[in-house]
């Protein structure tokens, strides 16, 4: 949003306006601030493990394939979708994320969105919100905040046939 709202409505009363006047104003300025598009919301580790465990959420890891095998959120149905990859020449932005996410979400679904440290999870939700995903959940801190705060994790390793 543009404006502070509750500046604005203290500018208000400051400058007289009536009742009526300060409610007009406010409206108009939410209406011109674009106020129609979802905000990203961001959630601490001990939310984001409620919400995972008790509702309807999913977990999505948007860290490198390599980061996730080394250890992630621990739940069946977690899904890890790199937002970026590591190159030679350093991170590069995933360009199929949104095909890959949609080929296995809806935009309906309520996403927990989770990277290393969370800022990639920041990136990746911003994306998905304008695409028009709906229930969007940016999990502060990564997956370091959530192992400093002992959530319970899930390490996958390879077969080796001997």
């Amino acid at each position: 949003m543009l404006f502070n709202l509750p500046i604005l409505y203290a500018y208000s009363i400051f400058t007289n306006m009536n009742t009526h006047q300060t409610i007009i104003c406010l409206l108009l300025v939410q209406y011109y601030s674009g106020s129609s598009e979802p905000e990203m919301t961001t959630i601490d580790v001990r939310k984001a493990n409620d919400l995972l465990r008790n509702g309807d959420y999913r977990y999505l890891d948007v860290r490198t394939w390599e980061e996730f095998m080394k250890g992630h959120v621990d739940f069946d149905d977690a899904l890890n979708i790199p937002y970026m990859f590591d190159t030679n020449q350093g991170r590069v932005k995933n360009g199929n994320f949104l095909e890959q996410v949609l080929s296995l979400c809806n935009k309906e679904d309520h996403l927990v969105v989770g990277c290393q440290s969370g800022v990639r999870s920041v990136y990746a939700s911003n994306a998905l919100l304008e695409a028009g995903f709906k229930h969007i959940y940016n999990m502060g801190g990564g997956y370091l905040a959530w192992v400093e705060n002992n959530l319970p994790v899930a390490v996958l390793t390879s077969k080796v046939e001997l």
